[in-house]
């Protein structure tokens, strides 16, 4: 089984999704590419776990966009014998801290007084709410997962939403993780070729495509 596990605020529908399903369907392999996000207000870790868990089987590969990133690396880390490998496009560890400083404190703070702030969904373009008990779920998992399985990192160098050296540190922590830096922003939907090229030779050494 390979799955892809999109990022936040996004959906199976995003571009890097539906190209990456495309590209494995021309080899002959489908690409599973769950919602995982079907209560945007509501979506925890802890949720996306529930919807993700259930699909593993034995030699499951998993790749994930930013926060799917992250989730992907969360899952293989609590499933080491059921994940084979990972491909993580900026995998967004330690989002949970940044938040405050990607909205501000002033918001931060009124977001968690309230318990809920308005946040633009990419995938649905339209604002929706979200819960703070994203944040608070959040804490309870590893900023950064340590999964024992190979792993594909591709970052970018011009990324404002994830740190490179968030993901330098992690591709470092372990062998078996080949890093991947493009002169890209987050998104990498300006290097989707060369990505797929990096990939597919990934997935052949493993004897997949």
């Amino acid at each position: 089984m390979i799955a892809y596990l999109h990022g936040f605020a996004s959906g199976p529908g995003s571009t890097k999704a539906q190209y990456f399903r495309a590209k494995l369907a021309e080899l002959g392999l489908d690409l599973a590419i769950p919602d995982l996000a079907p209560d945007f207000t509501h979506m925890t870790i802890t949720s996306q776990l529930a919807i993700v868990e259930p699909l593993l089987t034995e030699g499951s590969i998993l790749m994930g966009s930013s926060l799917g990133g992250y989730l992907a690396a969360l899952v293989a880390a609590r499933y080491p014998e059921r994940v084979r490998a990972l491909v993580l496009l900026a995998p967004a560890f330690g989002f949970a801290d940044r938040w405050e400083q990607r909205v501000g404190a002033d918001v931060f703070a009124r977001w968690k007084r309230d318990r809920t702030m308005t946040v633009l969904h990419y995938g649905l373009d339209r604002e929706l709410p979200l819960s703070f008990d994203l944040i608070d779920d959040a804490h309870g998992y590893p900023a950064e997962p340590d999964p024992v399985c190979p792993a594909l990192v591709i970052a970018g160098r011009r990324d404002e939403a994830v740190p490179l050296p968030a993901v330098e540190h992690f591709a470092a922590a372990r062998t078996g993780r080949d890093l991947v830096v493009y002169d890209a922003g987050h998104e990498l939907t300006e290097v989707l070729s060369p990505m797929w090229q990096r990939t597919r030779a990934f997935l052949a050494g493993l004897g997949v495509a």
